[in-house]
């Protein structure tokens, strides 16, 4: 089963119309995997790659996720979300990856999108 990138194209839309920012694919042997950087420092604010499914305990393909920054105080709260995980090959402490398959409704991504950015600034 293919991963549905139409939630990721909005938030591409969205951070390019907020943060001037276009997404970088940076390996080539992953052509799905993307991430957003700020424009001056470079840091990454997003990062956008497929992932088993079963990594999340969940049945059947892949699915689109995103990771982002969060603040440390708050993401063992996040992750007990439905849909919003202990960051996946990142910081867990620091990170955390959200499910873009419509179990975190897409406003609510932005927000932590937004969060994401002023936090790697």
């Amino acid at each position: 089963m293919k991963a549905d990138f139409s939630i990721r194209k909005r938030l591409f839309a969205y951070a390019k119309d907020a943060y001037g920012t276009d997404p970088d694919f940076p390996w080539e042997d992953d052509p799905d995997n993307a991430v957003l950087r700020h424009e001056r420092s470079h840091k990454w604010y997003a990062l956008f790659f497929l992932v088993p499914r079963e990594k999340f305990g969940l049945s059947g393909g892949v699915v689109d996720v995103l990771n982002v920054k969060c603040d440390p105080l708050e993401a063992g709260s996040l992750a007990q979300k439905d849909g919003v995980y202990p960051a996946y090959h990142m910081n867990k402490k620091h990170w955390i990856s959200i499910l873009l398959d419509g179990s975190v409704p897409e406003e609510e991504v932005r927000l932590f999108l937004d969060e994401s950015y002023g936090l790697t600034e």
